[in-house]
């Protein structure tokens, strides 16, 4: 169904593709159809998108996501996405046309996010809180998602524990620091000394310069 004050004009968009695996010369910008929601899926008009490695990784033909859609090409990639709900389909009762949302889209062989409007399931979609920019809560959701199930669907991680996070101002680490404090838990990280200070902004309780330290002696006993 589409609101009616948020109808959509467009029929057709941009979007990048490849039909082959290789370098970055093998992405192509096309245009298409502007795709229509299926079942249980919402059409999102994309504001941000994200690159991952394993954005890059697939382009080359390396690893699992490369095994799953080799012989689907041409393909588009992304994988995280953030904008505007702009139409969902009738059985689609979590989102509406309007909303601001996120997510990690399609894996491994849909993607899709590197377009003008991306389709993919309401329930792989989360909204976006208002004081986010949508073009930087595309950069969100497969970083923050790692995070959240190392700590919390691995790790178990609860209230009072300790843990130590390797890279703690980096993509993913800068997420798990915020969530295991968030959790109530004593969060060491490492980093480098440039790092210090953000990471002390976070929150975090101690930080091992492992370019200076022995990360293992430093947290023997901890």
């Amino acid at each position: 169904m589409v609101n009616p004050e948020e109808s959509n004009t467009e029929t057709t968009m941009r979007h990048v593709s490849y039909d082959r695996f290789g370098e970055r010369d093998v992405l192509q910008v096309k245009t298409s159809d502007i795709p229509q929601p299926g079942p249980g899926q919402v059409l999102v008009r994309v504001h941000g998108a994200g690159l991952n490695p394993i954005d890059w990784k697939t382009r080359k033909g390396l690893g699992f996501a490369a095994r799953q859609i080799e012989n689907s090409l041409p393909w588009t990639p992304g994988y995280d996405v953030a904008g505007e709900v702009v139409e969902v389909a009738e059985d689609v009762t979590t989102l509406a046309p309007g909303d601001r949302v996120m997510g990690m889209i399609g894996f491994p062989e849909g993607g899709g996010g590197y377009a003008s409007y991306a389709v993919a399931g309401a329930d792989e979609f989360a909204i976006v809180p208002e004081e986010l920019d949508l073009l930087a809560a595309g950069a969100l959701p497969l970083a923050a998602l790692t995070a959240w199930q190392a700590l919390f669907e691995v790790a178990k991680l609860d209230s009072g524990q300790k843990i130590l996070i390797h890279a703690g101002a980096g993509g993913v680490g800068h997420f798990a620091v915020q969530f295991a404090l968030e959790r109530g838990a004593h969060v060491v990280a490492t980093a480098s000394a440039a790092n210090r200070d953000f990471l002390a902004e976070l929150g975090v309780h101690e930080v091992i310069d492992y370019r200076t330290t022995d990360v293992a002696e430093e947290c023997y006993g901890l």
